[in-house]
């Protein structure tokens, strides 16, 4: 037991130990709402396969973000699920690899040299094994996500997260199976908390979310 928290707690696996870690605690957090599933992607415009240039011949950070992905393979699938994924990958080629070099040079400073080549390589080896992991998940959530814009606008959701404002908020849809949980927003300087109902009024391509008010206001709309 000593031997593995020596070696997960070492160069270079100490590294995707912690990236590991902050993975766990946060779908801990977004379990029970308090952050979003999609909290760290960032909206980057459609690419068709290249990046476009801005007026000044450059190329902008979302643009070059996007098309890094793109070709790593690692797009269409949420942020968090590609990093949870290369974190795991990572973590497990580093300590087994890591664990073979202990033997063969001990626990020595040589250790720490030969740490530089085995992060990179096990990094490497986990975006390509994340890579193939996610294909099937990227036509899931393509799919999913038109079928789900078509049949939900107008249906009645509940608050998930602690609150829902302009920039921040989940809710869950009932939809007679597992459910949905939706990335929402309010309208104007509404605020809604955890447990709220909410409407979907409309679909946010930019920001991949939905606008939301009210239940009681979208029925006084219905009735006047």
């Amino acid at each position: 037991m000593s031997n593995l928290l020596l070696m997960i707690s070492s160069f270079p696996t100490a590294v995707f130990t912690f990236v590991l870690g902050i993975a766990v605690l946060y779908w801990i957090f977004a379990l029970f709402g308090f952050v979003e599933i999609d909290a760290l992607d960032v909206d980057v415009p459609e690419l068709d396969g290249q990046m476009s240039l801005n007026a000044q011949g450059e190329h902008t950070f979302a643009e070059m973000f996007s098309g890094l992905l793109m070709k790593l393979g690692l797009n269409g699938v949420p942020l968090t699920i590609v990093i949870s994924f290369i974190a795991l990958a990572g973590w497990m080629i580093s300590y087994y690899i890591s664990l073979f070099s202990v033997t063969l040079f001990g626990h020595g400073w040589i250790r720490y040299i030969t740490g530089i080549p085995i992060f990179f390589a096990s990094l490497y080896a986990a975006v390509l094994i994340t890579a193939q992991v996610i294909k099937p998940l990227r036509k899931f959530f393509a799919k999913a996500e038109q079928q789900i814009q078509k049949v939900i606008l107008g249906q009645t959701a509940v608050v998930r997260s602690s609150r829902v404002d302009q920039d921040f908020g989940e809710a869950f849809l009932d939809d007679g199976g597992a459910g949905l949980i939706l990335k929402v927003r309010a309208i104007g300087g509404a605020q809604f908390h955890h447990g709220d109902k909410v409407v979907l009024l409309e679909y946010d391509a930019n920001k991949n979310s939905y606008r939301v008010i009210s239940e009681e206001e979208f029925l006084g709309k219905e009735i006047n």
